[in-house]
């Protein structure tokens, strides 16, 4: 774990120069706007280790696979948001010497990410090999209301002697990632332009054929007089500026034809409205965001900075705005996982969107997998089922691209995910509607996938679901994963539940429906067969479900038992003692318990919760998130508390030393989760907002706001009162502490709480 980044509630600090974790601390500075994102690498030369990466939603390569071997029904191809023209890069000389801190020393360094208002900012003073000091002062974005808009302003300053100055800005669109699987660059170049003051590139993808153009524009004062763009000697404590603007405009949104003009057109109009009026846009932008979305913690700046770290992450990844886009696990903060779409959007993320964003941003990432659903049809013919659809592993255009045997074969339980994504969505909006547009074809196929994915065991007289791998990774290709066979139970329940609620409220669409999908009376008997005869490995007498087939087979040691020397074990063990050993990478039994958990009392939770957090390791970004919930609704305060810190510091700490290959977007909204399902025990049950919070005994209060079918309130929890406050003018159902109120328009509800209730 790293402690380098000081607690700030709005800002994260990096005081003093540590290279050794320069490429974690460039994936935690990162910043984007949903169109695009910056890596927090440096605006001048750096030949330290460093992974420089420019991002853009959408433009992705499909690498050809590699893998040692080969296995019929790979996927031909891993698809992957690829590193794109490089446009912060400015060469700096200082009396011709190129300014560089991996080769010189480095003092009053300080990097830092301010959340509140959405840019990057860095200052230090280097000493260069002639002697002279030079303070730099660099500040960056990219735009919120812009989004093919990044600016930079870099300031340098002679502290103890005038120097000769020499800046140029560039361009470079000879970049590759590093996660190449055959050293390729996906990149040809088409055309340059270059002027003085201005620049444009055109690059195109080797295959796919996407075009992105970005086109810069520069100006250069001398203290605030306009300047020419040439070496120019600056005297002592005298400072010369450079602003640079960029605009990247790819085929997905314009016609390539037009690329160029339209890049130049956006960056010109940048330049117009200067750096400054761009950082008060940012600004306004930002306090829009967090106005819907911010969660306030006082007492404990820990908490504090780590919600809105995460917070902050998803705001800049996922807008919302393009149904195109979907949500990758690092977003725009590295390379690893490709960049693609994971279930983790249905898991952990829709929940965020849903209660932080108008009802269509959530709708559009749902949407997303309607407009999929022809390609996971055909991801589940090419592995040899007649009927039904399989979604993706992995994907960029719904087509599977994820190349690992246990993961792209074995983890069908991302099915169950989307299905119940669906529910969630509908649970909370109350927006029907939607299953007979588009819900009610996703879940017929999905459970039709299920249908023929089982079978019937004669020697147990159930139905039987074999050679899977759960959401937890640590076990491949086992029997009757307890998750994966209760969600595939539950998805054709719920099935035909929204079938049974079609007919009544809409039997006409119903009927179309019926006859597109070809459903038979045959087809719905024999899931309602399957539904009744499922199979659940359990222990009868310890009251245990068991995560699959013969898993009390393993010899039972809690986690705390592992050297700490060898934590990660996934990092220092091999594969074979993984797989036999009882360790959990993330919760399984226990993410069902969670999505089904109004199916399930207290006490059948608390039996598993208590024999499966020990041995879990949550080397799993998804995994501390879902156990602190349960904590929470388990009475667990401690326990919620430490995996709470565990998920929000995730990054900022690097808790399972990976966090420089990209932060882990999707486990943020988890983090999310686990204040406002966790310690807010926020529940939607019949049309209802449902609230049970509790405070932490060493908080002194904690807020956040919810928006439910047009209304929006503010949840604010203080150690003797709860408050909840009706922004808007939509009357809000509510219940607190298990007690009924109508929450009208514009008003506010205290509740005095005992002692019982919020004791930490």
């Amino acid at each position: 774990m790293k402690n380098y980044l000081k607690l700030d509630e709005w800002l994260i600090i990096e005081d003093g120069f540590h290279p050794e974790y320069q490429e974690i601390s460039e994936s935690i500075f990162s910043i984007g706007n949903g169109h695009m994102g910056q890596r927090a690498n440096f605006e001048e030369d750096y030949s330290g280790p460093s992974l420089q990466g420019s991002y853009l939603a959408g433009v992705y390569y499909p690498d050809k696979t590699q893998v040692g071997w080969w296995k019929n029904g790979y996927p031909e191809y891993f698809a992957k948001v690829i590193n794109s023209t490089n446009w912060i890069g400015i060469h700096v000389k200082i009396d011709g010497v190129v300014l560089d801190l991996a080769t010189c020393p480095v003092n009053n360094f300080k990097r830092v990410l301010n959340m509140r208002e959405g840019y990057l900012s860095r200052t230090f003073v280097a000493t260069l090999p002639s002697g002279v000091e030079v303070k730099v002062e660099a500040l960056r974005f990219v735009s919120m209301t812009r989004p093919e808009i990044g600016a930079i302003r870099y300031r340098i300053t002679p502290l103890n002697r005038e120097a000769v100055v020499t800046l140029t800005p560039y361009l470079d669109g000879d970049v590759m990632n590093r996660d190449s699987n055959h050293g390729e660059k996906f990149w040809e170049e088409v055309n340059r332009t270059n002027q003085m003051d201005s620049a444009t590139l055109t690059m195109k993808t080797k295959k796919l054929d996407f075009y992105v153009t970005t086109a810069t524009a520069v100006e250069l004062l001398m203290d605030n007089a306009p300047i020419i763009l040439e070496p120019v000697l600056v005297d002592k404590d005298h400072t010369v500026t450079l602003f640079k603007y960029a605009a990247s405009a790819t085929s997905r949104d314009h016609a390539v034809e037009d690329l160029v003009s339209q890049s130049e057109k956006r960056v010109q109009e940048a330049k117009a409205m200067g750096f400054d009026q761009l950082l008060s846009e940012q600004r306004e932008a930002w306090k829009n965001k967090w106005n819907d979305s911010d969660i306030v913690i006082t007492g404990d700046v820990a908490a504090q900075q780590g919600i809105r770290f995460n917070i902050f992450q998803l705001n800049q990844t996922y807008t919302g705005d393009d149904e195109r886009l979907n949500i990758g696990p690092k977003g725009f903060t590295g390379e690893k996982y490709g960049g693609s779409t994971y279930w983790d959007t249905e898991a952990y993320c829709l929940p965020f969107y849903l209660s932080t964003s108008a009802q269509e941003i959530a709708r559009n990432l749902l949407i997303y997998r309607y407009r999929h659903l022809e390609k996971a049809k055909e991801n589940a013919s090419k592995l040899g089922f007649k009927r039904g659809a399989l979604y993706p592993m992995v994907t960029m255009n719904g087509e599977e691209c994820h190349n690992e045997w246990e993961i792209t074969f074995e983890e069908i339980h991302r099915n169950g995910a989307i299905a119940y994504a669906i529910y969630n969505y509908v649970n909370y909006t109350g927006d029907a509607e939607y299953l007979g547009e588009y819900g009610f074809e996703v879940l017929v196929e999905i459970s039709r996938f299920w249908a023929e994915r089982v079978n019937y065991s004669q020697s147990k007289n159930k139905y039987v679901i074999l050679g899977v791998t759960g959401p937890n990774e640590y076990e491949n290709n086992v029997n009757n994963n307890w998750y994966t066979n209760r969600m595939a139970s539950w998805t054709m329940e719920y099935t035909l539940e929204v079938m049974r609620n079609l007919q009544e409220s809409h039997p006409q669409r119903l009927h179309e429906l019926v006859e597109k999908l070809g459903i038979e009376s045959s087809e719905t008997k024999k899931w309602q067969d399957i539904i009744a005869n499922m199979y659940y490995p359990m222990d009868q007498e310890a009251g245990l479900f068991l995560q699959q087939d013969g898993f009390l087979d393993k010899v039972i040691i809690p986690a705390t038992a592992i050297n700490p020397s060898e934590v990660p074990i996934n990092q220092h063990w091999s594969w074979d003692r993984i797989l036999r050993s009882c360790y959990i990478k993330q919760a399984d039994v226990l993410q069902g318990l969670f999505f089904l958990g109004d199916r399930y009392d207290l006490e059948t939770k608390r039996r598993n919760f208590d024999f499966y957090e020990p041995l879990t390791v949550h080397e799993s970004s998804l995994s501390p998130c879902v156990h602190s919930i349960l904590a929470c609704e388990l009475g667990y305060r401690d326990k919620a508390y430490e995996l709470y810190l565990r998920t929000s510091r995730l990054d900022l700490n690097d808790y399972n030393n990976d966090t420089e290959d990209g932060c882990h977007i999707t486990s943020m909204a988890g983090t999310w989760m686990s204040v406002v399902y966790g310690f807010g025990g926020f529940r939607v049950q019949e049309g209802r907002v449902h609230l049970t919070p509790f405070l932490m005994a060493h908080w002194e209060s904690y807020s956040f706001k919810l928006m439910f079918r047009g209304a929006r309130i503010n949840v604010i929890v203080k150690k003797d009162t709860v408050t909840i406050h009706n922004e808007t003018s939509v009357e809000v159902p509510l219940t607190l502490y298990h007690q009924n109120y109508q929450l009208k328009a514009n008003e506010s509800l205290t509740v005095e709480t005992t002692s019982a209730r919020m004791i930490g």
